[in-house]
């Protein structure tokens, strides 16, 4: 044990003594490089559970909030099932971040690992009543109705990613070549990973992603690869400054320009614009019609006399998620908050629970579209929320 903290010790002072000019890089490559280390030596091993409760928790969703729940609670005595309506373990790491940024098989060692645990995973299952509808891809050859889950578990998480994308209702939204981000993303993965063919190709095409964040940034680094003529992508708010004002915004995260290796791979950038239009022909797309915009204390204009027009063959709809799917929220009865996400409060006795009895919810499916690290958060603090439910008491952390 004293060699294993020697080494990490020693990585963090070399890493601390470069000081290199991109610090969050450099932690986060730390953080890697002790993980990978830590699989490399062995050191992160099952660690199933000596006892069993005899209670059986459902989590339905796999990715990374409701894989973390799940592991907390088979970790300590439960019997855990999780369904996932995909035909592969990881939610959005699996089939959302393209596989340029994130190699599956850092998933897969995770899965075996919970298998190891006792965790059970049933993939291609949805679970609800209605189907959802066809802008969230759904891979499930079977289902199972909220209703059997309570019967047969003593306590559900729902904990499925904010699928649903915001769309851009404008005229000739309708034009084939407009598609929604994991439109392009999905299929992709699936066809890294040998499953079909991708049918969306961005070869020799003028792609425009509409959308400056990270889901924006994987469709310019995808259609980069797939050999697009040209990659060009809007965003509807100002460009950030390059150096961020730290005083001003700590310690909520600074507001900065942010390029990508995406980027860097080629993309011309543009700020403040705005899609009036798609326009084509037979029901094709070949054109944007933008506007400019200015912002004046948080509120936009159109700019007089600055409207343009952009050659278009493919563009991307990479504006964030509104909600998680309503379809599932609704099977179950959940009550919802304002933007459409199960409503459970955190904190205090009845943590992570909904209105539904023995019915949790945690991850995107609580708090809205957010970050991996958020999900896997929720997800733990879920996990002591439901063991305390069934136990009365929890040594899980929180």
């Amino acid at each position: 044990m004293f060699c294993n903290l020697l080494i990490i010790s020693q990585t963090l002072l070399v890493a601390s003594a470069l000081r290199l000019a991109k610090p969050h890089v450099l932690w986060v490559s730390i953080e890697h490089a002790i993980i990978d280390k830590g699989w490399e030596s062995g050191w992160v091993k099952p660690q199933p559970s000596k006892t069993k409760t005899g209670k059986k928790v459902a989590v339905v969703g796999a990715g990374p909030a409701g894989m973390a729940a799940a592991q907390q609670l088979a970790r300590v005595g439960h019997d855990v099932t999780v369904f996932e309506k995909n035909d592969r373990v990881g939610g959005l790491l699996r089939y959302g971040i393209p596989d340029f940024k994130m190699e599956k098989w850092l998933i897969d060692r995770r899965v075996e690992q919970m298998q190891a645990e006792g965790v059970k995973f049933e993939t291609g299952v949805f679970v609800g009543k209605e189907a959802i509808g066809a802008e969230v891809k759904n891979y499930s050859t079977k289902s199972i109705s909220p209703d059997q889950l309570m019967k047969d578990f003593d306590a559900v998480i729902i904990s499925g990613g904010a699928e649903q994308p915001r769309d851009l209702p404008v005229p000739g939204r309708e034009l084939a070549g407009v598609h929604f981000a994991l439109e392009f993303l999905i299929p992709q993965n699936k066809e890294n990973a040998g499953d079909f063919k991708n049918e969306i190709s961005a070869a020799g095409k003028h792609v425009v992603v509409i959308g400056g964040g990270d889901t924006g940034s994987d469709c310019v680094g995808t259609s980069n690869r797939h050999g697009a003529a040209k990659v060009t992508q809007f965003e509807l708010l100002p460009q950030p400054p390059e150096t961020e004002n730290k005083p001003l915004v700590w310690p909520y995260w600074p507001t900065k320009l942010r390029t990508s290796s995406s980027h860097e791979e080629g993309c011309e950038r543009d700020w403040s614009v705005a899609t009036k239009r798609f326009e084509g022909k037979n029901g094709k797309l070949e054109k944007l019609v933008c506007v400019r915009l200015e912002w004046k204390d948080g509120k936009m204009t159109e700019m007089p006399n600055s409207e343009f027009e952009i050659k278009a063959d493919l563009v991307f709809l990479a504006m964030g998620f509104v909600s998680p799917a309503q379809q599932v929220l609704n099977a179950f009865g959940v009550e919802k908050d304002a933007r459409g996400n199960a409503k459970a409060t955190v904190d205090g006795q009845n943590a992570y629970q909904t209105n539904i009895p023995k019915v949790f919810a945690a991850g995107d499916m609580r708090r809205g579209q957010s970050l991996v690290v958020w999900a896997i958060r929720e997800g733990r603090q879920a996990a002591r929320a439901v063991d305390e439910f069934l136990m009365g008491s929890s040594v899980l952390p929180r």
